[in-house]
């Protein structure tokens, strides 16, 4: 008991520190004013081209999400989430190590696991925060710009983005963690979490994936089989799981992640007694996507952990 109550000490104590070193940080902060700034310029954007081409929606306050001249906030936070998610985490071991730091937070009463949650646990406070600001502002300008408040229905899916979105942050600070353990040097451990950043984004969806979906399923007629083999493929990188739930959960009358890559290939999901174009339940869209979910959570849990046990073998030294 006395050490469970030691450890849950040292955790607190850690995660406080962690959370006022991040919102004290010139690098975060710089990093969440561009984010923010970018995002409520697309979002500003976005008012301007509801108004213009949308007429009786009553999803309209989801299209703030989903469209956009350039590229839709949901887009853009795939592409913008993952960066300060590696601000985050890509020194927060390597720089303890660089300021010979470590060993005296070690010589305290902390303990190895209080101290690796602890800068996890802070540092995914400080994107959910950043997160709910965001959200909120983009709520806000949707408020002012539109004129109509956003119905129960919008809010939930627009609360279940927002869920989703900061357990898509967790997945990429986590990985800056484990690199954060594996490198001494923090310049090395943010170049290889950027660098694997950049491929799984842009790289194995596009280029990759459907390179080796297409050596399981050379010579096969079956259509849908060689779509469902791209995408387990493609699942592998965390921003297609992001993708696939942000287009079933902000648009109500999508009934598949595959749809969008049929409407590509000129097929079209039909359903038994299904109306095109009709809006389903939230709870449906959540099922349909619920795999996605839990994939991202699991992707975190497990880089957390794979990243625990090598911080638990590593030899600190003075």
């Amino acid at each position: 008991m006395r050490r469970e109550g030691s450890a849950l000490q040292g955790l607190g104590v850690v995660t406080i520190k962690e959370i006022a070193d991040h919102f004290t940080s010139i690098l975060v902060v710089v990093l969440v004013i561009l984010i923010v700034g970018t995002a409520v310029a697309v979002v500003a954007n976005a008012v301007g081209q509801i108004k213009e081409l949308t007429a009786e929606d009553p999803f309209l306050f989801l299209r703030l999400f989903t469209r956009g001249n350039l590229l839709p906030l949901a887009a853009l936070l795939s592409f913008l989430v993952p960066l300060i998610a590696i601000g985050l985490g890509f020194d927060a071991v390597s720089g303890e190590h660089n300021r010979h730091t470590l060993s005296r937070i070690l010589s305290q009463p902390i303990y190895r696991d209080a101290l690796l949650f602890g800068k996890f646990l802070g540092g995914l406070f400080t994107l959910a925060v950043t997160l709910t600001v965001l959200w909120l502002l983009v709520i806000g300008f949707g408020l002012y710009g539109l004129g109509v408040p956003p119905n129960a229905e919008e809010m939930a899916r627009a609360m279940v983005f927002l869920v989703v979105t900061i357990a898509y942050a967790g997945v990429w600070l986590a990985l800056a963690l484990l690199f954060s353990i594996v490198f001494r040097s923090a310049a090395i451990a943010a170049l290889v979490s950027l660098g694997i950043w950049l491929f799984m984004t842009l790289l194995w969806p596009g280029l990759f994936s459907p390179i080796i979906a297409s050596m399981f399923t050379s010579g096969s007629s079956d259509v849908l089989g060689a779509l469902e083999t791209q995408q387990a493929f493609a699942r592998l990188s965390p921003s297609s799981l992001f993708n696939e739930v942000v287009a079933v959960v902000l648009d109500p009358s999508v009934r598949s992640t595959q749809q969008s890559m049929l409407a590509a290939m000129g097929l079209a999901l039909i359903e038994r007694g299904a109306i095109p174009d009709a809006p389903i339940p939230l709870l449906q869209s959540v099922l349909i996507v619920w795999p996605q979910i839990v994939g991202l959570v699991a992707g975190s849990i497990v880089l957390f952990v794979i990243g625990y046990i090598v911080f638990q073998r590593q030899e600190v030294r003075a």
